[in-house]
């Protein structure tokens, strides 16, 4: 039986949503476009569409799955907007279907995976949980572009317990993609959930490192859909701060993020940090996270 019925039920929640947002749209506003630098709202979808695929022949196929992510090594700056300008060619609602077919036949099929199962990936092996998340966070990071693209204010829900677990999980990996030695200790991070009478909290409660705020900007920030600046996150400790700067919860290269927004105070939600300056290293990278790992599909703006 699979370890990750919650997280398959939560995923179908936040695809069913992000469905009903573009199921009504006409044609043309498939072309409408979004945050991410030239992504409509069909590259988005079908982008989605793509890596559901993947995540499928990584769960049903290994050995395939295994050539396809050696193609894509082989071309880490082209084949997620590849694969998303193809797809985007399609019609409206012959892409939607696609996405639909791809989606369900991905959940059947973590929902059957045995207990313990790990699937080849585009970062390390993951379990159906974990892979069920990736597509749960990228789902909903894509799902604010296309919100963000048609003006649509989307309520934040528990179901970004998921997204913040990923961004907090993937502390490490953030700094080993820009080649930078992690943090020798565990941090503490607490989290305002989006009912406002919750704390989500990870870490030793004792660390002396911490990030606070709310977990709808967390999880904006790790999935680069906001800037640092813009966020009311705040953090205590020098390390705890620059992670702030470096924190993604995707595989691949860093991407360049979001900009701040105009008039935005440098620095905003920062407490002053103790301790010795942080490592520093290169600055993210011009191009956007190409792979696709244990937060998702790296895609324009990040996840």
């Amino acid at each position: 039986m699979s370890e990750a019925p919650a997280v398959l039920d939560d995923l179908r929640e936040e695809s069913e949503e992000l469905d009903r947002l573009v199921a009504e749209l006409p044609p043309g506003a498939w072309a409408t476009p979004t945050p991410a630098p030239g992504w409509t709202v069909a590259h988005q979808i079908a982008h989605l569409a793509w890596t559901d695929e993947a995540a499928l022949l990584a769960a049903t196929d290994p050995g395939a799955f295994a050539t396809a992510a050696e193609r894509a090594a082989a071309a880490p700056d082209r084949f997620v907007d590849e694969g998303a300008e193809a797809g985007a060619t399609a019609a409206p609602d012959a892409l939607l279907a696609r996405w639909r077919e791809g989606r369900a036949r991905l959940h059947r099929v973590l929902a059957e995976a045995p207990a313990g199962s790990r699937f080849p990936w585009y970062g390390p092996p993951m379990s159906a949980t974990s892979l069920a998340t990736a597509r749960l966070m990228e789902t909903w990071a894509h799902g604010q572009d296309v919100a963000d693209a048609l003006g649509v204010a989307r309520p934040p829900t528990a179901r970004l317990r998921h997204v913040a677990w990923l961004g907090v999980r993937a502390r490490d990996y953030a700094y080993a993609v820009r080649g930078l030695p992690a943090p020798p200790g565990p941090f503490r991070v607490e989290l305002r959930a989006p009912d406002g009478r919750e704390t989500w909290a990870y870490g030793p409660e004792d660390a002396p490192q911490r990030v606070t705020g709310p977990a709808l900007d967390f999880c904006l920030l790790v999935t680069q859909r906001v800037h640092r600046d813009d966020t009311a996150l705040r953090a205590e400790g020098a390390e705890a701060d620059h992670w702030l700067t470096v924190a993604q919860a995707f595989a691949g290269p860093p991407g360049p993020g979001r900009a701040p927004a105009a008039g935005s105070a440098p620095s905003a939600g920062r407490a002053p940090a103790t301790g010795p300056s942080p490592v520093t290293g290169p600055s993210p990278s011009a191009g956007r996270p190409p792979g696709t790992g244990r937060a998702g599909a790296g895609g324009r703006g990040g996840a």
